[in-house]
């Protein structure tokens, strides 16, 4: 039975999964149709989810379409759901404001949302990609009015720099808006990078944390690190997201070992390392089966020593300044710096060494979540 966490910096509680909606619907060949995604739904709200991610380009729009049709309204009320704007699919009905951060984009893309979940307001709104063209002001001031009109509940932001975060949550402390509680970026065994700044800031900041793509696209299933004549479909034969390189298939069969060694699936031993991180996992499943797979890794036990295999195996290079910080500790604290209490996580880095890892503190609170109806 899953768990709540504090969402950030809001009193938001959601559950320790996310539910991911990109495979509802078949508009881009693929998916389930909406028997199959009320299934997941079942499952999902029957081990204790609430919380569900989706997007108004997901499936071109079936995904809410189908999220809308299913959703009882005692489930939507007790449902944390998001949705995302900025983008959208080129096409005939594409113009010059069909996408972007600006608040003509903002409002119109929220209304057809709206529609499409028959429902008057979302829990979440994410700015889905940072456009480098909008200045942050209107971006803040657009959702802030929304949050005022009630037809959004929290502000959150995806795919952006921390640099941009950690501008526009200063803006809105110092403007009295609204500020992003929660992050969603790509994270996973396969993808570190974030470790450099985007986990840090969050951290230090207290926005909550989203991981997309937890399994880095298939490459920590074991699909392919097994043999290939096992048979079996592997999406990246022919659809190249996540490059198999052979430092992300060594990181593979390192997760392979973990998880033989624990009795579990590699996918599970990989959700369970970034449950531990205090990082909320978006799954997405092509069916009920494969998502009761991966919720499965509640109950999974990783030692101590296991999980650090797995931080030594996938580390990545932080880079100036982090390295440069870990060499001058010495100086900055006098020789002191195992003798100093540090009880504020105040985003130092992330250090690839699983020892030093345990320096730092997640406050996030948990509270057990009832099974939903």
């Amino acid at each position: 039975m899953m768990k709540y966490k504090l969402l950030g910096r809001s009193g938001l509680r959601v559950s320790e999964f996310c539910l991911g909606t990109m495979t509802f619907g078949t508009a881009w060949g693929w998916g389930c149709d909406e028997a199959g995604c009320r299934s997941q739904l079942d499952l999902f709200f029957g081990q204790g989810g609430n919380f569900i991610d989706t997007s108004n380009v997901y499936g071109s729009g079936q995904a809410e379409e189908i999220l809308g049709n299913i959703l009882t309204p005692a489930q939507r009320n007790s449902t944390v759901l998001g949705t995302k704007y900025t983008d959208n699919l080129p096409g005939e009905t594409a113009h010059a404001n069909s996408a972007g951060n600006q608040r003509k984009n903002m409002v119109q893309s929220l209304e057809g949302s709206l529609k499409r979940l028959k429902t008057d307001y979302v829990d979440i709104f994410y700015v889905h990609t940072w456009d480098f063209t909008t200045r942050p002001e209107e971006v803040l001031r657009g959702l802030d009015d929304l949050i005022r009109q009630g037809k959004i509940l929290y502000a959150g932001i995806s795919d952006a720099p921390a640099w941009v975060i950690s501008r526009c949550n200063e803006l809105a402390d110092r403007m009295g808006w609204s500020p992003f509680v929660v992050n969603q970026f790509e994270y996973s065994l396969v993808e570190r990078t974030p470790d450099r700044e985007i986990v840090p800031m969050s951290r230090a900041l207290d926005i909550g944390m989203v991981a997309w793509s937890p399994l880095g696209g298939g490459i920590l299933t074991g699909k392919y690190t097994a043999n290939k004549d096992a048979g079996g479909s592997r999406r990246m034969d022919n659809v190249p997201y996540k490059t198999l390189s052979e430092r992300n298939l060594t990181i593979a069969r390192a997760l392979d070992a973990v998880a033989q060694e624990a009795g579990c699936t590699p996918s599970q031993a990989a959700l369970k390392w970034m449950l531990k991180k205090r990082i909320i996992p978006v799954i997405g499943a092509s069916s009920a089966d494969q998502l009761k797979i991966n919720l499965a890794s509640l109950d999974v036990e990783l030692s101590d020593d296991q999980l650090g295999q797995l931080e030594s195996a996938s580390a990545v290079e932080l880079g100036f300044p982090h390295d440069f910080f870990e060499s001058a500790k010495g100086f900055v604290y006098a020789g002191l710096f195992d003798r100093i209490d540090r009880h504020r996580d105040d985003g130092i880095g992330t250090s690839a060494d699983a020892k030093q890892n345990a320096n730092f503190s997640y406050t996030d609170v948990m509270i057990d979540s009832p099974a939903q109806a």
